[in-house]
């Protein structure tokens, strides 16, 4: 069973348990991190709260994205882009000591994402009824540069896929997704510049907080896009982490409106990540192929942490069946589907 929450309260109680569990359709809890207890020495528990805003855009041209984490240890800052016409990816990533430079809010629903360094500057903000995003990286990959300045509508009533867990018995993770965000703005890399238009562009936000256990691993799948008939298409579905029981973060996303899945199984081969991948939910009301186009591979080694990344670009095709039985045919949906095992 899925357990809905529906009323807003703290992440965690004054002991440092989560004061509840489940998923939502708008974030209610309010992320108070000062109130987890794992170690007995408390100082060394910032080294192990992890913190990320994972930005993402799909234009018809291309795939963009930036990212600010702090992980405890370190904080991690990149953006890549891959340009579906050529096949060509270019990513550049920046390894912060202790996450100088890097400050994140309290909670996805309002403040404002910073890092500035000597070599680039990131800003995600959160304004009224919109999102916010800008680049200015001059010497990204070997001085072609890359600049982004990018608003993502996000009405108050656009329903997004918030999950609270327990992993472990001390562990948690606090996430919210957020699909299909229409998006206007503009990329410039290099001497290329495109424009970036809210009907044929959209964006999604992962927003994280929690802490892990130090060997993890995860699936995780996303797509936005267009129906036909011009509304908006969102999948999010993924497993591998904490105890899911009673919340995955599983759903198709419809105009803006969340549809519940419970357990959704990623059938594919690990190693052979461009074969087609096939995804299918415990109630039978998912069916969908994922075939690859292009395949990311991101790897960090600085000795306590490592991470390991296969992410592939491709396109969905398949059916799934909305809440009120509704089957919504899925044609050619370009999203992501990956593979993360990480020491962190």
């Amino acid at each position: 069973m899925q357990t809905e929450l529906t009323q807003p309260g703290p992440l965690l109680d004054t002991q440092g348990r989560l004061a509840q569990v489940g998923w939502s359709r708008q974030p209610l809890l309010d992320c108070n991190l000062e109130n987890a207890r794992f170690y007995a020495l408390r100082f060394l528990q910032r080294f192990r709260i992890k913190r990320w805003d994972y930005y993402a855009i799909f234009t018809p041209r291309r795939f963009f994205s930036a990212t600010i984490a702090d992980l405890g240890y370190a904080g991690n800052v990149f953006v890549y882009t891959l340009d579906f016409a050529n096949g060509n990816l270019y990513e550049e990533g920046l390894v912060v000591p202790l996450g100088r430079g890097i400050s994140l809010p309290r909670n996805s629903t309002a403040g404002v994402t910073t890092f500035t360094g000597p070599k680039a500057t990131l800003r995600f903000e959160v304004a009224e009824g919109e999102r916010r995003v800008f680049v200015d990286w001059p010497g990204y990959h070997q001085g072609r540069g890359v600049k982004a300045e990018i608003a993502l509508a996000c009405p108050p009533d656009h329903e997004s896929m918030t999950i609270v867990i327990p992993i472990g018995a001390k562990r948690f993770y606090y996430n919210r997704k957020i699909n299909c965000l229409p998006a206007r703005g503009y990329i410039h890399y290099g001497d290329l510049r495109e424009d970036v238009y809210p009907h044929e562009s959209l964006g999604s936000l992962d927003w994280g907080r929690g802490v892990w256990e130090y060997r993890s691993f995860w699936n995780w799948a996303s797509a936005s896009g267009f129906l036909p008939d011009g509304r908006t298409l969102g999948l999010n579905l993924g497993c591998g982490f904490g105890d899911l029981s009673r919340a995955t973060e599983n759903c198709v996303i419809l105009d803006g409106r969340i549809h519940k899945l419970e357990q959704v199984r990623f059938d594919y081969q690990s190693g052979a990540y461009m074969q087609p991948w096939h995804f299918t939910d415990s109630e039978g009301r998912l069916d969908l192929t994922f075939t690859p186009f292009k395949e990311r591979i991101a790897r960090t080694d600085l000795g306590v942490i490592t991470s390991e990344v296969h992410q592939l670009f491709g396109r969905y095709n398949g059916f799934a069946r909305l809440d009120d039985g509704q089957s919504v045919e899925v044609r050619e949906l370009l999203g992501f589907a990956e593979e993360h095992r990480a020491c962190w």
